[in-house]
């Protein structure tokens, strides 16, 4: 029987940093994913500095940061076309200590499944918290259907609709819809420059960021009843909503091929979970504290977490002391992440015509006040940093 045996349940950025960190850190790990690849569905992730530095503890932010797409000057418009509140990545790295990382997501799940041994990794494997165990006595039980696993720690990493989450904390009412949906998408070069930037309408937003490799990431979000569909396609769809609004959103649009664009309800953890463990399973990333995309930062706290986690659970005992120690130290942050993320797409949803015109004049007064103000959304946020030692090259700003 093997001891300090960490099993992840989900194999996406949250689950495989976990594994990744704990293996670092001396466990014994085992990653099972129920699909049959690691590689997602195509979009993009943002890493911000906070991410970064958490990746440098596990050895990997400068070989993220070295995938940074030199961004410029860009910012906030409204739908015509009009700068709300401009900044660039320069001002973002002097602030919170580094530049944003866009990158495609398969592109950072290879970077970390790469840190794990082959073995370590089990596709097409489906499987359930059967009992969770206590710290000090038995261990916890993983159902799957090649038999169960006894494993020291098991780490929840399933996503929103986590069924961990739900053998943990049964009486939780888990995420609720935000009141909005998605799109997302990775299209081809535009073959001519533009400023990176979203853009907020009428109870919609859009945004138009590039890729090292040429590429660009293209993002909206509209508010809509839960569980809508286009009643031709999504392409379509999008078209409908936003093919008037300004440059460069037509042209993205074109370049767009219909069955690369990924739609799904927003929901987040509107009332928190009351810890983040039981017994010797825990909870990272979605599972934990699915939140709005406003803030960019779902990823970037799920990567936290799973360093985090590593610092507090080092192989031996002490087990249940360390989850608690993760529990106290995460529960408040993430928390603090998903309800500024509310408020912000609160503001997004906003969709009177007199109602939104006095959030662009606010936004455009900020600016005007001063252009640092309007990265104040991020403080406390971007410039955190890991509870343990790091192995990163010294921060350089661009010139």
């Amino acid at each position: 029987m093997v001891r300090n045996h960490a099993v992840v349940i989900g194999g996406g950025v949250g689950g495989l940093t976990a594994a990744a960190a704990l293996h670092r850190s001396g466990w014994q790990v085992t990653v099972l994913e129920r699909a049959r690849s690691l590689e997602p569905v195509g979009s993009a992730i943002s890493l911000a500095p906070n991410s970064q530095r958490a990746l440098d503890v596990i050895g990997l932010g400068d070989t993220i940061r070295s995938l940074a797409a030199w961004q410029g000057e860009g910012g906030l418009r409204s739908s015509g076309g009009r700068w709300l509140s401009r900044t660039d990545s320069a001002a973002a790295a002097e602030r919170f200590g580094g530049e944003l990382v866009l990158l495609h997501r398969a592109t950072l799940i290879g970077i970390l499944a790469a840190e794990l041994p082959p073995s370590a990794l089990r596709t097409g494997c489906p499987a359930e918290l059967v009992s969770p165990g206590s710290p000090g006595g038995r261990r916890a039980v993983v159902r799957t259907p090649s038999g169960d696993i006894e494993a020291d720690l098991v780490v929840g990493a399933d996503g929103i609709r986590s069924a961990v989450r739900g053998t943990l904390f049964p009486r939780h009412p888990g995420p609720s819809y935000a009141g909005f949906t998605t799109w997302r998408a990775v299209v081809p070069g535009l073959g001519r420059p533009f400023a990176p930037h979203e853009s907020w309408g009428r109870g919609a937003l859009w945004g138009t960021q590039p890729l090292k490799d040429g590429r660009v990431y293209a993002y909206a979000g509209a508010v809509t009843p839960a569980g809508g569909r286009a009643a031709d396609d999504e392409k379509a769809e999008l078209l409908r909503r936003f093919g008037d609004w300004h440059d460069p959103v037509p042209a993205v649009l074109a370049a767009t091929e219909p069955g690369r664009i990924l739609r799904h309800d927003v929901h987040h953890m509107a009332e928190p979970l009351p810890s983040f463990h039981r017994g010797r399973a825990v909870l990272v990333g979605d599972a934990a504290h699915a939140m709005a995309p406003m803030l960019g930062q779902g990823g970037n706290q799920a990567i936290e977490d799973a360093v985090v986690l590593a610092h507090h659970v080092a192989p031996g005992p002490g087990l249940g002391e360390g989850l608690a120690a993760y529990s106290a130290v995460r529960l408040p942050r993430t928390t603090a992440v998903v309800r500024k993320s509310a408020r912000v797409a609160r503001v997004v949803a906003w969709s009177g015509a007199p109602a939104v015109a006095l959030r662009d004049a606010l936004l455009a007064t900020v600016t005007r006040l001063g252009p640092g103000l309007a990265l104040r959304a991020l403080d406390g946020i971007a410039d955190w940093q890991p509870p343990q030692r790091t192995y990163a090259a010294e921060p350089k700003t661009r010139t």
